[in-house]
Order: structure tokens, then sequence, then C-alpha cells
């Protein structure tokens, strides 16, 4: 594994003090000036992630409403398959341009997809068949969309400035994810029955202005590597040449099969996305069930099936991402400093195990599912979205861009398809029930743990290995 990439990375020389310096010292450990950056970087993902749950409940109650809650689980498999496209084309792209434009052009092919969507529901694609595209769609896009940014991140800060900075910034996503909740489900009943493709509308808009900002960021960032040079400072001047330049030859794939690291972070990947997926598969049942008696006893507050399942889902998303904001304001910076980037894997998996534990012997009521998956998933949003980021500061330039993409893409929704023939094994011909589904849960997270301890020692071994910063 190439670790050249980590000690060129300087760290921002932005204008000292400030207001924005002196509020996020409230957060985490900020230099001076690392603030303008940091703050712009947050921002930038805090969009990001509005956007994403602007689209998330229409693309989940679409599905639910339109196909029940089986078909989700099972169009997994074909998101794997397309990824397999989609880290290849991504790779060859990278290799072509520089990150800037990289960033600009994947940002704005989602755009150009969400106005084709609102075009088609317009001119009236059979709602079934919306629901399946939609869905595939947006299962890519959120996966890329992220996983560029934080690679992005990931090329602007060293480890030692990563472990300090992220967690304020994945406060950032968190926000996101909180007010994209909160803003769809006051938008559902105001928007009527189109609502579907307003939500589309206003996520394209937000996405148009993260283009500027990640530009502004990069040209940011260049121009204080620049500043050094000025100083002739060799090394600030070859970082800044590094910075503009597409990266190597070499598809994400081959890199994680490569290196011990990357790949046992690979299965980890898989092995909690199954979990997760699994659990809300469960989750999804429930709901499914919830809805329809709703319907059927009229307390839907003059609300169709559709819009009440994506109250629902606006709720339950709202929940999570509440959670997730709260440990990423007071628990994530500070288990990063008490433990460490890679012992701080553990308590994900430590937490599905007794959630899911108690599913397998209580059952699925809503109540439980609710904040067994609530709870797994603020963990999931905060402190592991926060950890996906810091593993690759210790990689290089390659790496953090083609098998981030990789292992956070097509490893990630492998874990979905093998859920998925979990499912449909165990609904067709083995009659499992949810208590079932939630022991499948616990053995696959035994398996995570053990991942975990992997993926430590190997991060071990890296970070020993790298040169003093």
């Amino acid at each position: 594994m190439t670790n050249a990439a980590v000690e060129t990375a300087p760290e921002p020389i932005s204008t000292r003090g400030g207001s924005a310096y002196r509020l996020l010292r409230i957060l985490t450990h900020v230099k001076p000036g690392e603030a303008g950056t940091a703050f712009l970087l947050t921002l930038n993902i805090f969009l990001l992630l509005l956007a994403y749950y602007l689209i998330k409940p229409v693309r989940d109650a679409n599905m639910l409403t339109n196909w029940g809650p089986y078909a989700q689980t099972y169009l997994a498999g074909a998101q794997a398959v397309l990824f397999i496209f989609v880290v290849k084309a991504f790779s060859r792209l990278s290799s072509k341009v520089p990150r800037q434009i990289l960033i600009t052009w994947v940002t704005a092919f989602f755009i150009s997809n969400l106005a084709l969507f609102v075009l088609l529901f317009l001119w009236g694609l059979p709602a079934k068949t919306m629901a399946i595209v939609f869905f595939i769609w947006v299962g890519i896009f959120n996966i890329i969309i992220v996983a560029q940014f934080w690679s992005f991140a990931n090329d602007i800060y060293t480890e030692e400035a990563g472990k300090r900075l992220f967690p304020m910034i994945a406060v950032g996503q968190t926000c996101g994810a909180v007010f994209g909740s909160l803003i769809a489900e006051s938008l559902i009943r105001p928007l009527g029955k189109n609502y579907t493709y307003y939500l589309m509308l206003i996520a394209g808009a937000v996405l148009v202005v993260c283009i500027g900002l990640s530009i502004f960021i990069h040209k940011r960032e260049i121009g204080e590597i620049r500043a050094r040079r000025a100083r002739q400072d060799a090394k600030a001047r070859e970082a800044a040449l590094a910075k503009e330049q597409p990266l190597k030859k070499g598809g994400g794939f081959r890199l994680i099969f490569k290196s011990r690291y990357l790949l046992f972070y690979a299965l980890l990947i898989f092995s909690l996305n199954f979990v997760n997926y699994m659990g809300e598969f469960i989750f999804r049942i429930t709901a499914d069930q919830t809805a329809v008696n709703a319907v059927r006893t009229g307390t839907t507050g003059g609300l169709d099936q559709g819009q009440f399942t994506s109250i629902i889902y606006t709720k339950y998303h709202f929940l999570y991402n509440l959670i997730a904001l709260l440990v990423q304001l007071f628990l994530v910076s500070r288990i990063f400093k008490w433990i460490g980037v890679s012992g701080a894997l553990l308590f994900l998996p430590i937490i599905a195990l007794g959630g899911y534990g108690m599913v397998g012997v209580m059952g699925a009521s809503m109540l439980l599912i609710k904040w067994v998956k609530g709870l797994e998933n603020g963990l999931d949003y905060s402190l592991m979205n926060t950890i996906k980021g810091a593993i690759f500061l210790v990689t290089s330039r390659e790496e953090k861009y083609k098998a981030k993409a990789a292992a956070e893409s097509f490893f990630y929704r492998g874990g979905d398809a093998f859920a998925a023939l979990c499912v449909f094994v165990g609904s067709t011909y083995l009659g499992f029930a949810a208590k079932s589904f939630a022991g499948l849960c616990v053995f696959v997270t035994l398996v995570w743990i053990v991942l975990c301890f992997l993926v430590m020692r190997e991060y071990k071994k890296i970070k020993a290995a790298l040169p003093p910063a």
C-alpha cells in the first residue's frame, strides 16, 4: 500500500481566528487557520444530505405502496450488479480529470437524472415502473455522492487533522439528514399528490449549490498551498501540483484486493449492511402492516396510503437522525480522542447485537423495531459514517477515491443482495418470521465484530509505518 499522499497533505492556513473559528472550537479541537475550510466542508455535506433526505421518503413510500415490502429487498441484487459498472466508470473518470472536475461532473450527472425523472413523471410513466427505476437510482446516488465527498475531505486533511475535524464535519452530515427529514414531512401535505416531483426539483437545486461549494473549497485549498509555494516551501509546491492532477490509472477493486486492510474493511462494510438491510426489511413489513391497518380503520387523517406511509418514514428518519445528531455532537469526537478510530469500530456492532437479540426474543412490534433501528441507524449515520471517512486518512490518493468508492458501493450493496437472498430463501422455503431474521442478524453481527478486530490490527500497522507528521 502506498502512503505517500499522507505526509504531503498540508493543513489549511486560512484566516486566523474569527467567528467561525470560535464557533467550531466548541465542537472539537480546531487549530487557528483550519476553521474556514472545515466550515465550508460542513456546509457542503449538510446540503448533500438535506437533498438526499428530501427524496428518500419518496423512494421508500413509492416502493412500499406499489410493490409491497419484499420487492425493495430483492432489488438490492440489481443495485450490486450495477455498481460493478458504476465503480469502473468512476475509476476511469478519476484517472482522466482532476478532483474538482470529477466532483462537478458526477454531481451534475445526478442533477440531470432528477430533471429526467420529473419529466418522466409528468409524461405519465407508470407508477410501478417509476418506483423501481427511482429506487435503484437513489441507491446509487446516495452511496456515490457521500463517498465522493469524504474522498475529497480525505484528500484535504492529514491523518492527524482528519481525526480532529471529521467528527465536527460529520455534524453537518447529520444535521442535513435531520433537516431534510423535517422539510420533507412539512411539504408532503401542502404539495398534495404531486409532492414527488416537487421534492425532486428542490433536491436538484440544492445539489447545484453543492457543486459551487466544492469548486470554491478546492480553489481555496490550492490557493493556500500556493501561498506556501510563494515562501518557497518545496513540499507545498509538490502538494499543489499533485492535487490538480488526475489520479493514477488502476481500478478500485484491484486496490482493495491488493491490501488486507482494505479487503477486511470492504468485508466489514458487507457485513454491516447485511445487518442493516435485514433490519430495514423487518421495519418495512411492520410499517406496511401499520399503514394497511390505518387505511382499513380510517385513521390516516385524510391521507391516502402512499402519503401516510411517507409520513411514517419521515418520522422514522427524524428519530434516527436526531439520535445521530446527539451522538455526533456529544460523543463522536470524545470517542475518537479516547480510543481512536480503530477502537470506535466496535460500538455499532455491539448495539446491533443487543438490539436484534431483543427482537429475536420479543418479536418485532412497531415500537420495538422503530427504536432498535433508530439506535442502530443513529450510530451508523454519526459514529460509523465518521469512521468511514477517517479509515482512509492513512491511504494513498488513489485508494481514497477509487477503493473507497468500490468498498462503499459494491460491497455495501453486496450486503444488501445477500440479505435479499436470505429473505427470499427464509420467506419462501423456511417459513421465517421476524424473530428468525433477527436471529440471522445476530449471527452476522458476530462475524462483523471479528472483522472489526482485523481492521483494527491492520490500521495500527499502517499508522505505525507512517512517517512523523
